[in-house]
C-alpha cells in the first residue's frame, strides 16, 4: 500500500546565494535545520498505517453542496461550516443545512481558482461576534469582517473590507485565512497568475503575492501589523499558489502545502521572515535560478513530490485525534489531481516515511479537523467525508 515517492527528503535544505556560494536547493554541502519542536510518535504497540485499511463515509448523509473548498468548525459549540466556492457558506446542525451568509453577489467566480476562498471564525468569537472572509471580486482579493448575528442568513450589510490587493491574472488567488496560536490572522496569497510568475511577485517585498500574510485583527482598527513580521503584513514569501495551511496543535508549527508549476508540489513548514524560494527554485529543482539575489537564504521543503504521484497538492492537517493511533503527528494530505491521500510520518522535523493511505476518485479541494483532531475530506463534486477504517 506504500508508495514510494521518487525524491526523498530528510529535512529543510537551502543555500544562501552569496559571492561564496554556488549550491542549489537540496544539493547543498551544508544544511541548516529549524530548531526541532517536540515531536509525538505513535505507541510502538499500534499497526503501522501501511497495514490499516482506510476508507472515506459520507459525514452529513445527504447533504451535497456546490463546489465546496472549506469545512470549518465553530469555536465554541463546535458547530460544523461549509464553505461554497461561488459565495455561500452553511451551517450543518441535525443533518441540515442553514444558509449562514450568502456572498454571491459581492463574490467573483468566473475562473475555477476565483470565488469565496477562505472563512474562519474569531477565536473570541463569543465575545466579539465577528468573522472573516477570503473572496475575490473584479481583479482584486478582499479579506472582509463580518458581525455573527441570532438572524440567519447573515445581513451583508455588516461587511467591513479590512484589506484588499490586486490580482493581474485570475488564477493563483491562494485564499486561505486562519488565526494561529498567537491569535493573529494568517491569510495565504498567491503569486498573481498567469504562468511562472513572469511579474516575480513572490520575490519581492513590495506587494502581498506569494506570501503568508500576518495581521492583528483584536482592536477596533481595521487591523495592526506585529512587530516582528518580516515586513508589514509580511509573515513568509516566496510562495507559487500556497493551497491549505495548518497549525499543529500541540507544536504549534505553521505546516504549507504550495501547488506546483512544472514538475514537483512541495510540503513547507514555514517560519517567520524566510523566504521558500518560488520562482527561483520549484520545490528543490532550478526554475529561474539566474534571478537569485546575493545575500538571499532560500528555504527548501520539508517533502515534495513529482507529477507522477499527482499535480496539485490540498494541504491538509497533523493528525492529533484518538481514532487512528497508528496516524498521531502525521501531516495528512491530498492531491486535487490524483486523489490520492498520504500521511507523512516525521521526527523533529525530518521526514521518516510517506504513508500512502487512499487512491480515490476524488477531487480533493479540502480537509477539514474537528475540535477532537478527527480529519475530513472536502470533494469539490459536493460530498464532505470522514476518514475510517
Amino acid at each position: 500500500m506504500k508508495r514510494i515517492l521518487s525524491i526523498l527528503l530528510a529535512g529543510f535544505f537551502l543555500v544562501s546565494c552569496g559571492q561564496s556560494s554556488e549550491n542549489e536547493v537540496g544539493h547543498s554541502s551544508s544544511e541548516e535545520h529549524s530548531e526541532p519542536a517536540s515531536s509525538s510518535q505513535a505507541p510502538s504497540s499500534v499497526d503501522a498505517p501501511d497495514s490499516v485499511t482506510y476508507s472515506l463515509q459520507s459525514t452529513f448523509e445527504d447533504i451535497t453542496f456546490e463546489e465546496p473548498l472549506a469545512l470549518v468548525f465553530h469555536p465554541e459549540d463546535h458547530t460544523p461550516y461549509v464553505v461554497e466556492r461561488t459565495g455561500r457558506i452553511y451551517r450543518i446542525e441535525n443533518q441540515e443545512k442553514e444558509l449562514f451568509i450568502d456572498l454571491s453577489t459581492l463574490v467573483q467566480a468566473d475562473g475555477q481558482e476565483q470565488g469565496l476562498l477562505g472563512f474562519a471564525f474569531d477565536p473570541n468569537f463569543a465575545t466579539s461576534q465577528r468573522f472573516y472572509v477570503n473572496y475575490t471580486e473584479e481583479n482584486q482579493t478582499h479579506i472582509s469582517r463580518f458581525l455573527g448575528e441570532e438572524e440567519l442568513p447573515i445581513n451583508i450589510e455588516t461587511e467591513e473590507i479590512i484589506l484588499s490587493f490586486d490580482q493581474p491574472y485570475s488564477n493563483h488567488n491562494g485564499g486561505h485565512l486562519a488565526f494561529g496560536p498567537d491569535d493573529y490572522l494568517y491569510i495565504a496569497t498567491g503569486d498573481g497568475g498567469s504562468a511562472g510568475d513572469p511579474m516575480y511577485n513572490a520575490q519581492r517585498t513590495d506587494n502581498l503575492l506569494g506570501k503568508i500574510l500576518r495581521i492583528d485583527v483584536s482592536s477596533e482598527e481595521a487591523y495592526l501589523n506585529p512587530e516582528d513580521n518580516r515586513k508589514d503584513e509580511i509573515f513568509a514569501y516566496g510562495f507559487r499558489n500556497p493551497w491549505r495551511f495548518s497549525f499543529d496543535n500541540e507544536t504549534g508549527n505553521l505546516w504549507v502545502a504550495d501547488v506546483g508549476q512544472d514538475s514537483r508540489e512541495e510540503i513547507n513548514i514555514v517560519e517567520n521572515g524566510r523566504n521558500y524560494g518560488w520562482n527561483i527554485f520549484e520545490g528543490t529543482q532550478d526554475y529561474d535560478s539566474e534571478m537569485m539575489m546575493d545575500g538571499t537564504t532560500y528555504y527548501g521543503p520539508i517533502w515534495e513530490y513529482d507529477h507522477t504521484q499527482g499535480q496539485s497538492i490540498t494541504g491538509g492537517y497533523v493528525y492529533r485525534g484518538e481514532q487512528f493511533p497508528e496516524l498521531y503527528g502525521m501531516y495528512l494530505y491530498g492531491d486535487f489531481v490524483s486523489g490520492t491521500i498520504w500521511a507523512l510520518e516525521t521526527e523533529d522535523n525530518q521526514v521518516v516515511e510517506n504513508h500512502e493511505l487512499l487512491q480515490t476518485d476524488l477531487r480533493i479541494a479540502s480537509f477539514g479537523e474537528d475540535p477532537a483532531g478527527e480529519i475530513y475530506v472536502v470533494d469539490f463534486s459536493g460530498v464532505v467525508y470522514s476518514l475510517s477504517r
